[in-house]
């Protein structure tokens, strides 16, 4: 039997802003697994624990080994916390906070696109309106030029958005088939900073990659359904090649920005996936609406908090996109470019590593998650969520249809280990 000296309590932090299923679940599958492994000399077993928001002294430590973050995307205090964190006591934390708060979907544009990403054209205009400032209006007499709007709609092309450079949730995005929806848009736009996307018009497919550490599934998004709607359970909807493409894709994004959990959208034309929205560093992990790719969400992010906790892993307290460029530069296809990104992207993410450590000791954690999604508690945290959502009325109907649908998940997933 190890002794008490060569145990080790590796402590989970989840820094939280309005989630309410996910936590719970996470929470108690951990506490459920009643991990205790085997680390080189040492025997580590976890704790977890919300982060709460209060002040804090900058010499102060920090007890968490890892955090899970999911809200310093808009949460200045916490943000800071957790800068601090990672500068003076080795914290690990999803996502890189200063790549979260300094690369907007605008700079993820010309990033991937210098790295030869097939990002539709994109244009971006001076804002309609501004916040009045002493030195705006001399600054604007001076510098401003005036432009043509219905030349840039003709340079960019119909259909085409109109949406903010640093926005989420589709707020502020409107589409334009023609001048004069362009011009309605921009004259609503307000303070705004807008980008002109052309759309990609024709396409047959519209995904959503989600990556979490090494880990990425591939869903059918249908953007017009209602949120509950959006996510579909199809499964096989694309190529094995296909799906390589924006599992490449995904994993290339998220360690270019240092991001551990962020998610992809694009749309599939003439066989070419065309990346329209991928700075998304807090993907929706609610029930409500990924529901059926819920346990897929949850177990994964598990894991993942598991193995950067157990072996220790180094937070990169900066960015190094010079590997990237450096196949950027090569007179090679950019199909050739996008699997040199990948080899980059697994290797940061230790991703054969991750899966020896899951195959060696993290199967007790995905039977506590099996269970716990067949179980009672699952009905109650789904119920506490809907109720937080939904009208009065329509709480019942929801929370089975979630439930059901993440069931029916579970089989299918143990279905597919099994094959």
């Amino acid at each position: 039997m190890p002794t008490a000296s060569t145990r080790r309590t590796r402590h989970i932090g989840l820094s939280l802003g309005a989630d309410i299923c996910w936590p719970i679940a996470f929470e108690e599958i951990l506490r459920n697994a009643k991990l205790e492994l085997r680390i080189g000399k040492e025997v580590v077993d976890f704790a977890c624990e919300r982060v709460a928001i209060q002040p804090f002294e900058l010499g102060a430590g920090c007890k968490y080994d890892v955090v899970v973050d999911r809200l310093t995307h808009w949460f200045t205090l916490q943000r800071e916390w957790i800068k601090k964190a990672v500068l003076m006591d080795g914290l690990y934390v999803y996502n890189n906070p200063w790549s979260v708060q300094s690369y907007t979907k605008h700079s993820s544009y010309c990033a991937m696109i210098a790295l030869g990403m097939p990002v539709p054209k994109t244009l971006m205009l001076p804002q309609k309106s501004y916040e009045p400032k002493d030195d705006l209006d001399y600054t604007l007499r001076a510098y401003a030029r005036m432009f043509d709007l219905g030349e840039i709609g003709r340079s960019v092309g119909y259909p085409s958005f109109m949406k903010p450079y640093d926005g989420g949730g589709w707020q502020g995005v409107s589409r334009a088939d023609d001048e004069a929806g362009l011009r309605d848009a921009y004259e609503h736009s307000d303070r705004y900073l807008m980008h002109v996307q052309k759309a990609v018009d024709g396409s047959d497919l519209f995904v959503r990659a989600i990556g979490i550490g090494p880990q990425v599934r591939i869903i059918k998004y249908v953007a017009e359904n209602p949120l509950h709607e959006r996510y579909t359970t199809e499964r096989g909807f694309c190529s094995a090649a296909d799906e390589r493409t924006m599992v490449d894709t995904c994993l290339t994004i998220n360690t270019f920005f240092g991001w551990d959990f962020n998610s992809c959208e694009a749309l599939r034309r003439d066989g070419v996936f065309y990346p329209i929205d991928f700075a998304n560093p807090c993907p929706d992990s609610q029930i409500n609406s990924i529901h059926y790719h819920w346990p897929w969400y949850l177990t994964s992010n598990l894991k993942w908090a598991v193995f950067t906790a157990a072996t220790g892993r180094a937070m990169p307290r900066n960015l190094d996109f010079t590997p990237y460029y450096a196949i950027a530069k090569q007179d090679i296809p950019y199909s050739e470019k996008l699997k040199g990104y990948a080899r980059i992207a697994r290797e940061r993410l230790q991703a054969d590593e991750f899966d020896a450590f899951c195959k060696k000791h993290l199967r007790p954690l995905e039977e506590a998650a099996n269970a716990w999604y067949r179980s009672d508690r699952l009905m109650e945290a789904a119920r506490r969520k809907v109720a937080h959502l939904f009208p009065a009325h329509e709480v019942d109907e929801f929370t089975e249809r979630f439930v059901a649908l993440v069931r029916q998940s579970v089989d299918d997933m143990e279905k597919e280990s099994k094959s």
